[in-house]
């Protein structure tokens, strides 16, 4: 299970540094798409074809099925790292999440997600977050014991 949050620095090259604990997990080759609230989801290998294929078996007349393969498969791209370690975020991504220089990689259960700093922040303490108790007493009604 991926976890942890890591700062990182954009370089001039669109590069950045997959963190080792995470790169452990994810691989040298991997890939990179469009994720949810704006940021980049970064899934290995085999976890980008189970999300393709539970895609895949979605129902292909239904519009949003269509919409969110557009939006997740045909967005990734196969990255991989370099000898340090860095791997470059190509410029149609870095544009979607906002990428300057300041990001944050996290480790989210199944995938990596990569944030501009400042809008991860504002994700966790802005007055459209939600607190840990609130998370957890909407998904208790799910199922989900904490």
């Amino acid at each position: 299970m991926l976890s942890g949050e890591y700062s990182h620095n954009l370089d001039v090259k669109g590069r950045i540094i997959l963190p080792s604990k995470l790169r452990e997990e994810i691989g040298d080759t991997f890939y990179v798409t469009r994720g949810f609230e704006g940021c980049l989801a970064v899934y290995s290998a085999a976890e980008f074809e189970k999300l393709g294929q539970s895609i895949a078996a979605l129902p292909g007349n239904m519009r949003e099925v269509r919409r969110l393969q557009r939006i997740i498969i045909t967005g990734a791209h196969m990255c991989e790292t370099d000898k340090q370690g860095r791997f470059v975020i190509p410029p149609t991504l870095r544009e979607f999440a906002a990428l300057e220089k300041e990001v944050v990689v996290v480790g989210n259960g199944t995938h990596a997600e990569i944030w501009d700093s400042a809008k991860w922040n504002d994700y966790l303490y802005g007055e459209d977050s939600i607190s840990l108790e609130e998370a957890a007493e909407t998904l208790h009604d799910a199922g989900l014991e904490i």
